[in-house]
């Protein structure tokens, strides 16, 4: 996702600069203004108005409050509702929701260094590493309650608790990560890119979880529950590869 927003940014300077035959001059000013972190970031900030990136780190801040709300009332009812249920994945679901709340904490923690100024790319980097960390703890911990849960047969009880909640989940997530996922070209922050993944995540979570309980609670199918488990290891555990070896925005360094 990064890679392609760099060309477009260098694309963009390279036409200017034809454009105006004044080329060498464009560079040098481009540069200029670079924060110290070198030339190739440059192309997407120099397109910012007056006042636009701190708004959209305020609007950032906003959303990771309310995500960070929504995430604690989320894994709270998953995990009693999982708990009453014999459910692994919808246990998974809460561990999950807590796993978005170590995120936004991650996330607070990278825009709260924006007051610094400067070069964000060192914070953005370490804060996206943290979150692709986070998925992967997230994968482990459901594996090895599904894989469990087959070995052993269990057989969770419907919950109508847990299939609300995922629901209004499944509703609600898609627009909370498309917001998030808005404001990342402004900011330059890749930490901003993976926490709208972890919130697309758990959209698609809660599709996997309607799935498997509700397999469970209409045809009896005991095996689709910790199945939809593995489901939701594997999504996570690929998620957080992706993260982990994604690039920085071409923007991060804000000068």
């Amino acid at each position: 996702m990064s890679a392609p927003l760099r060309d477009q940014g260098h694309a963009e300077v390279h036409e200017h600069d034809h454009d105006a035959g004044v080329g060498g001059h464009d560079h040098d000013h481009d540069h200029d203004h670079g924060g110290g972190c070198g030339a190739e970031p440059v192309g997407v900030a120099i397109r910012l108005a007056p006042g636009e990136r701190a708004a959209a780190v305020a609007r950032a801040r906003l959303l990771n409050r309310f995500s960070l709300a929504w995430n604690v009332t989320e894994g709270v009812i998953a995990l009693l509702a999982g708990i009453a249920a014999g459910s692994v994945s919808l246990i998974g679901f809460g561990i999950d929701s807590g796993i978005e709340v170590s995120a936004a904490v991650i996330l607070a923690w990278r825009l709260h260094q924006e007051r610094r100024g400067g070069c964000m790319e060192a914070y953005d980097r370490r804060a996206t590493r943290l979150i692709a960390v986070a998925f992967v703890a997230l994968a482990a911990y459901v594996w090895i309650d599904a894989v469990g849960d087959l070995v052993n047969r269990s057989r969770p009880e419907a919950s109508i608790p847990g299939l609300l909640l995922a629901t209004v989940s499944v509703i609600l997530m898609p627009w909370l990560a498309r917001a998030k996922r808005a404001l990342a070209p402004a900011l330059g922050s890749q930490a901003v890119v993976a926490d709208a993944q972890q919130t697309s995540l758990c959209a698609v979570l809660s599709a996997v979880l309607i799935v498997g309980i509700g397999l469970n609670a209409l045809v009896g199918w005991w095996w689709a529950d910790p199945v939809a488990a593995l489901v939701i290891g594997a999504l996570a555990l690929e998620a957080g590869r992706r993260v982990w070896r994604a690039e920085s925005l071409a923007d991060t360094c804000c000068g």
